[in-house]
């Protein structure tokens, strides 16, 4: 029994170090930009790219790797990942050209899709049901400390050493956890073994990275306009392929008849399409019509992921006592109010008030986020952890894409080219915020009707 608690302990220890680096990296070298573009002399079409390769590929090849993992081992895709992510992070570490370095982000999308595909399934698989929502919720509360620490700590490390010292640090997180996997993870998890369906995997990844790639600048013009149509298509085309496989990449005639796995996932599409890209809209807000420094603004914002993380453990050591779908839905709905006050915003809004709706959003978030992905591990079988993991992690992908093309699409429309700073700008920019807030607080509504959806009537296991 030691032995069993002692696993426990090491399969949350590893899957939390492995949940800090992505949100942590992501941030960190979003700071970085700048200081890439100046030492490349790189375009910003580039340097865009830089962010959004690897964004499309984790989420290309998430959930084929879920599936892989239920079927081959959960651990071996999982450390397979790791430490590709070592590698890919080393060589973005030494890139000597911009077309290197988005060449090893693309990898190192690939390695993530690997990893965050199976962590939540590996936890799911170790972790006695009676104590999983506690779990969820400490792996959460690593996630938001990653996001928390990224504009502070990444600023620091890159301004003290350089936007390379950022991939050198992931390089000794992963090997860590690649080390203590070898070392400390005992067994093995995996489902029935299977035939690989070839078709279906290279269905998916095609259709999910034509979809994301025209997500990622839909306004811009017809290229990514007929990648995003292409990209719906083959997805559809994907869906009725599946349907007719014996041995799916997907099982979704099995997954169509769980309500609860099914209207689980469409909250947190939901939730992380009404809420990825409050920050960004913010930081614009804080800074053009506020007129606060980069740094003022940051520590605004950090009010949000830094009570997240707060919350998460205990929210997720709730869900193993309250029903989730009742904590879960009272958190959309407090999001969706504090995105409701958001509307209202005017250039002579406190400061402590923004403070302050902030604080609820990110305690609604809270609620939500570690019972939510405790109703969907819950209510999959468990020879499918792999697959409900990597659906629920594409979900927050897809979301937080989605979020970015809303205000992308409204900013494109309402204030156009004009330039930062500009006369005028601040003008249409307040406008263009109220739309994208209202558009978010729908969204948020919605999502209250779909996390309560979940337990209308019994559902099956898939």
């Amino acid at each position: 029994m030691a032995n069993k608690g002692n696993q426990t302990k090491y399969t949350l220890s590893i899957v939390m170090i492995a949940s800090f680096i992505t949100p942590f990296m992501s941030n960190a070298i979003n700071l970085a930009i700048p200081t890439i573009g100046m030492e490349f002399g790189a375009t910003q079409g580039l340097l865009n790219w830089v962010i959004s390769s690897f964004l499309l590929s984790t989420t290309a090849f998430m959930l084929p790797f879920g599936r892989l993992a239920d079927q081959y081992g959960r651990k071996k895709i999982f450390l397979s990942g790791m430490v590709l992510l070592t590698a890919s992070s080393l060589g973005c570490a030494l890139s000597q050209s911009i077309t290197a370095l988005i060449v090893f982000r693309v990898i190192q999308g690939v390695a993530s899709g690997m990893v965050f595909g199976n962590s939540m399934a590996i936890l799911t698989s170790a972790i006695p049901p009676e104590s999983r929502g506690k779990a969820i919720g400490f792996n959460s509360a690593v996630t938001y400390i990653g996001l928390s620490c990224g504009p502070v700590l990444g600023g620091f490390i890159i301004d003290t050493l350089g936007w390379r010292s950022i991939f050198y640090l992931n390089v000794l997180v992963a090997a860590v956890v690649v080390i203590l996997t070898v070392w400390k993870l005992e067994g093995e998890w995996k489902g029935e073994p299977s035939k690989v369906d070839g078709g279906g995997i290279v269905l998916c990844i095609l259709g999910q990275a034509l979809l994301i790639f025209g997500l990622t600048d839909l306004a811009a013009g017809l290229l990514y306009q007929i990648s995003f149509a292409f990209g719906i298509v083959l997805l559809i085309v994907f869906f009725r392929y599946e349907r007719r496989r014996r041995n799916p990449l997907i099982p979704f005639d099995g997954i169509m008849k769980n309500k609860q796995f099914v209207f689980s996932n469409l909250a947190t599409l939901i939730n992380y399409s009404a809420t990825f890209a409050l920050s960004f809209v913010l930081s614009l807000y804080l800074q053009a019509a506020l007129n606060l420094n980069a740094a003022v603004a940051g520590l605004v914002l950090l009010v949000q992921p830094v009570l997240m993380a707060v919350l998460s453990p205990i929210t997720g050591a709730l869900s193993d006592r309250v029903s989730p779908t009742i904590l879960a839905s009272v958190g959309m709905a407090i999001s969706a109010l504090g995105l409701f006050f958001f509307i209202f915003l005017t250039v002579n809004t406190p400061i402590i008030l923004i403070i302050l709706i902030l604080a609820l959003i990110g305690v609604g978030f809270a609620l939500f986020a570690s019972p939510n992905t405790n109703s969907v591990m819950s209510s999959a079988d468990k020879s499918l952890y792999g697959v409900a993991s990597s659906v629920l992690g594409n979900m927050r992908m897809l979301g937080q894409s989605v979020s970015l093309a809303i205000v992308a699409l409204i900013t494109s429309i309402t204030i156009g080219d004009l330039a930062i700073g500009s006369e005028g700008y601040v003008d249409k920019l307040m406008p263009s915020l109220r739309i994208a807030f209202i558009v978010f607080t729908v969204l948020c509504a919605l999502g209250v009707w779909a996390s309560m959806a979940r337990n209308q009537r019994k559902t099956e296991t898939m």
